[in-house]
């Protein structure tokens, strides 16, 4: 069977670019994908967009490209990412120009847009999963976008793009589109997008399912981290897939880290909904079929529901931040003194805030006092605070007073930092499909 082999360049915006460079060079590729977006991403490219109509794509997408155009050129592989967030039409442009400017002129570059649904959400009686009505967010809404599928991906490799740039798209279509193309799979082929709707699901967080976020040492010991290597799934035409990474890189692919992979933010394993299939992953099978690769069969997928998810972005409130620390003898009393003293002055100084929160960092701020009170106390302390307020004004008054702790007292206090920022969070609702079918442009090249 025809076998098509797909790398996983990054599994977030911040990711290393090295290993997707390592990918391009020695992986033997037919496609590299670039998976850049979390749910609150492209909220804040949208704000980035508004200051700036030529940004709103992903602040790395220059630094990527330029480490990977080359290598993809010479060796065949294209490129699919949603790198362009809230602007994949200025990613593109920007793509263009760092291929003319490395001598690729040749290289032909799509942008996938209909994502952006904010018109269609606020102008009609939609609710959000809160059930309150979207259009109460008023001016709050930033964006609202929805999680195209793998379709115009497809229409766009067809017409012969070797790079493709979306906004907001389903994390596996990235995955699944490459497929689709290459194997020539029906889009009703429920067995065959379920099957590879689960190796985009596998793919997407790349480190993630080669060793990284699996280490945990003296439990689950994972060699040369620092060299981490990024996955490869090579792909049958039936939808079957070995997942595996460059030979030599760091980290490890075993049947545990794939399992973790697999069961990363899926609520039901039997209906895994995507805007392509809804997808069952409850009978699929690993095996161990040599060092670092793992046979996975067994997907399968159901009828799509012809809903997309819209992530809608919006300004919440503001959060105020204060941080000191306390080390030495008494460190811990004297963090607790520091803590109450905030507290108090809160109160005195009749500062709004809601959701104040007090954290002995080394001491309960992860677990609790309950859990941690088993544990020997502390040599060194870090006191934080930090609120919800209606305005910048209020949240910055937070970290004023943890600040004047440095004189007021207790002793000993110093790295003393503040913050006041604005909160974007994010709320879902859902359209019919037929309402965001995406497009494609292609520009000039």
């Amino acid at each position: 069977m025809k076998t098509i082999r797909i790398g996983a360049g990054a599994g977030y915006s911040g990711d290393r670019i090295e290993p997707a460079v390592e990918l391009a060079e020695r992986g033997e590729l037919d496609f590299l994908i670039f998976e850049c977006l979390a749910e609150r991403t492209i909220a804040l490219a949208q704000q980035a967009k508004m200051q700036d109509p030529r940004q709103g794509y992903d602040p790395l997408l220059a630094e990527r490209m330029r480490a990977v155009l080359r290598p993809c050129s010479e060796n065949g592989v294209r490129i699919l990412t949603n790198m362009g967030a809230a602007n994949p039409l200025a990613a593109a442009a920007a793509i263009r120009a760092i291929a003319d400017e490395l001598g690729l002129p040749h290289i032909k570059v799509a942008a996938v847009t209909g994502d952006d649904v904010l018109a269609l959400v606020t102008g009609g009686d939609y609710l959000d999963d809160t059930g309150a009505p979207v259009a109460q967010l008023g001016d709050r809404l930033l964006s609202a976008n929805a999680y195209l599928g793998a379709q115009p991906l497809v229409d766009a490799l067809a017409q012969g793009a070797h790079v493709i740039v979306t906004g907001r798209v389903a994390d596996p279509a990235l995955v699944l589109a490459p497929l689709i193309h290459a194997f020539g799979w029906a889009m009703d082929d429920w067995h065959r997008l379920g099957q590879g709707t689960l190796v985009g699901h596998l793919l997407e967080c790349a480190g993630q399912v080669s060793g990284g976020y699996f280490a945990d040492p003296g439990y689950k010991d994972v060699a040369n981290l620092a060299r981490l290597g990024f996955p490869i799934g090579e792909v049958s035409e039936d939808g079957s897939v070995v997942i595996t990474k460059v030979e030599g890189s760091g980290g490890c692919v075993t049947v545990a880290t794939c399992t973790e992979q697999l069961l990363y933010e899926i609520h039901d394993p039997a209906a895994y909904l995507t805007p392509d299939v809804v997808a069952d992953f409850s009978r699929v099978r690993m095996e161990q079929a040599g060092t670092d690769r793992v046979a996975i069969t067994g997907a399968t997928g159901h009828p799509k529901s012809g809903l997309l998810k819209v992530t809608l972005g919006y300004l919440d409130s503001y959060i105020g931040e204060g941080q000191i620390s306390y080390a030495g003898p008494g460190a811990l009393a004297r963090a607790q003194l520091a803590q109450a003293i905030v507290a108090e002055r809160l109160q005195l100084c009749c500062v709004q805030a809601e959701e104040l929160r007090f954290d002995l960092i080394g001491v309960n701020a992860i677990h609790g006092a309950t859990l941690s009170a088993a544990h020997g106390e502390p040599y060194e302390v870090r006191l934080r605070v930090a609120g919800r307020a209606a305005s910048l004004k209020e949240a910055a008054r937070i970290g004023n007073e943890v600040e004047t702790l440095y004189t007021c007292g207790p002793s000993g206090g110093g790295g003393a930092t503040k913050s006041a920022r604005e909160v974007v969070a994010v709320r879902a609702t859902l359209v019919d499909a037929a309402l965001a079918p995406g497009a494609i442009h292609f520009g000039e090249n």
